[in-house]
């Protein structure tokens, strides 16, 4: 196992420690965790593509992690209804036909690389969890969830307009 994939299964090690903080209310500890996990997603990219680790077995674990951890914080926001649960639902939409776009592509033997809109939905989520980790205000709970919503929607049209022809591909 490479150095960047044990890296991406700490982040996945530290999912259930954040959720039980969470759920304990222990909002600094809790926001701790978030952005130290948050972080080893950098690390580990970083690590794989420098140290030449990328593996099949990391472009699997990386984006699952990644999903584990956001959701995780979603759903507790969605249980203590600081978040309706359609945004969480918009964000799954979301991932899974993009997932399922890239999983054409491949089939195909063409690579989706990630869009600059899915970087930036992916920093604006992290960012505006954080700050609902830390804040619990309405005003921040009903931004937060507005911009997670307009940068997912976003990010997954574009990814299906740039992407278009890899659906109508009958080769």
């Amino acid at each position: 196992m490479t150095t960047a994939s044990k890296i991406t299964l700490a982040r996945i090690v530290l999912i259930p420690v954040f959720f039980v903080f969470m759920l304990l209310r222990w909002s600094w500890a809790s926001l701790i965790i978030f952005i130290v996990a948050s972080a080893t997603d950098f690390v580990d990219g970083y690590v794989a593509r420098h140290y030449h680790q990328v593996s099949d077995f990391g472009k699997f674990l990386d984006p699952l992690a990644d999903k584990l951890l956001v959701f995780a914080a979603m759903l507790i926001f969605v249980q203590w209804g600081r978040m309706p649960a359609w945004v969480v639902m918009v964000a799954l939409t979301r991932e899974f036909a993009v997932s399922g776009l890239r999983m054409v592509a491949a089939a195909n033997g063409s690579v989706i690389a990630a869009g600059w809109s899915g970087k930036v939905k992916t920093a604006c989520t992290m960012v505006g969890l954080c700050l609902m980790i830390l804040i619990a205000h309405t005003l921040l709970d009903w931004i937060v969830t507005t911009v997670i919503v307009v940068t997912t929607l976003y990010s997954g049209f574009e990814y299906f307009v740039k992407n278009w022809d890899v659906l109508w591909n009958k080769g």
